[in-house]
């Protein structure tokens, strides 16, 4: 279970996750080998899964986010395991989720424009042969983008 100490550190590594212990420390209220020590722990628990740098992607060239939904072709545990096996390959899929109702699949898929996006649901989704129909929405503008998890709920 954690305490609001493990929760703060948490709380300033969503933040900053460069932090270092002497300036987590300072930040939580802990000496720096108590900090030390519990953020060892976050990590081992797996509570703290790994550390990332957070790219722009507009700089990188990849200025169209789509909301792709997919329905399979048939429903079995092989037909979705193609699928999560063609989906994990796609380094353009920054998001799969499997959904309940009338779409299987959710997917948040970057492309550098439309035309890649055609390529992408015309020459990769649409010929798999796991997939039946795909639906493909463009963002217009993206109000919140966040990997922070609410520690407070």
């Amino acid at each position: 279970m954690l305490d609001q100490f493990d929760q703060r550190i948490l709380q300033e590594l969503q933040k900053d996750a460069r932090l270092t212990n002497n300036d987590l420390s300072e930040r939580v209220n802990l000496s720096p080998s108590q900090c030390s020590r519990r953020r060892i722990q976050l990590e081992e628990s797996g509570y703290i899964r790994g550390y990332f740098a957070a790219l722009d992607r507009l700089k990188l060239g990849l200025g169209i986010i789509n909301i792709i939904t997919v329905t399979l072709d048939t429903h079995n545990r092989d037909n979705a395991s193609r699928f999560a096996n063609l989906v994990n390959q796609l380094p353009e899929v920054l998001e799969a989720h499997a959904l309940t109702g009338e779409m299987d699949y959710m997917l948040k898929v970057v492309t550098s424009d439309l035309k890649a996006l055609s390529g992408f649901v015309n020459d990769v989704l649409l010929p798999h042969d796991s997939v039946r129909h795909v639906k493909s929405a463009i963002v217009l503008d993206t109000l919140k983008d966040t990997h922070a998890l609410p520690l407070n709920a």
